[in-house]
């Protein structure tokens, strides 16, 4: 484990497992700039920003001193965009929630903001839901998982896991 101050923190995790919300939480009580990597991948109307443009803004936000940020972007398609964030981040915390949790946390998501913004989103991407991003989220465990966990081999050492809904407090208490 590092020693000293806990400064810049990863937040990995499927779809409604609460990474924004966790992201915000942390970031308020650290006093440390929160990033949704959600919002730096989309433009308006949830269409993908270009491969190179994310990768080169997650890279930047990597480099700075501090940082709460949430998303994965693990696959080789994202190159950089997961190793540099791993290679500086002080923690990684791994929310490894089962679909059991995070379905239903989805489609409360999508009830309570449906046709707005969510805070954590980008700029023009209404909330909705449709059959590929469900499915997606149904198979997050297997076709997305093992590729994170793969990631997180080598900084196993820094990585917070929970298979369970964390409190903030607990969260906090962990980061030590």
């Amino acid at each position: 484990m590092l020693s000293g101050p806990v400064t810049r923190i990863m937040v990995m995790g499927p779809p409604g497992s609460g990474k924004s919300t966790l992201a915000r939480q942390l970031g308020e009580r650290l006093g440390l700039p929160v990033h949704h990597a959600d919002a730096l991948f989309h433009g308006p109307g949830w269409v993908a920003r270009p491969r190179d443009d994310f990768i080169a803004d997650m890279t930047a936000l990597a480099a700075g001193a501090d940082w709460v940020i949430d998303g994965n972007y693990s696959s080789a398609h994202y190159g950089s965009a997961i190793t540099d964030r791993l290679a500086r981040a002080d923690r990684i915390i791994l929310l490894d929630l089962p679909r059991r949790v995070t379905i239903p946390r989805i489609l409360r998501r999508v009830a309570r903001y449906r046709g707005q913004q969510r805070p954590d989103s980008a700029a023009g991407c209404a909330e909705r839901l449709d059959w590929p991003f469900l499915a997606y989220c149904w198979n997050w465990r297997r076709a997305v998982r093992p590729g994170i966990l793969r990631a997180l081999e080598s900084v196993e050492d820094r990585v917070i896991r929970y298979d369970r809904p964390p409190t903030p407090e607990r969260v906090l208490a962990d980061l030590g």
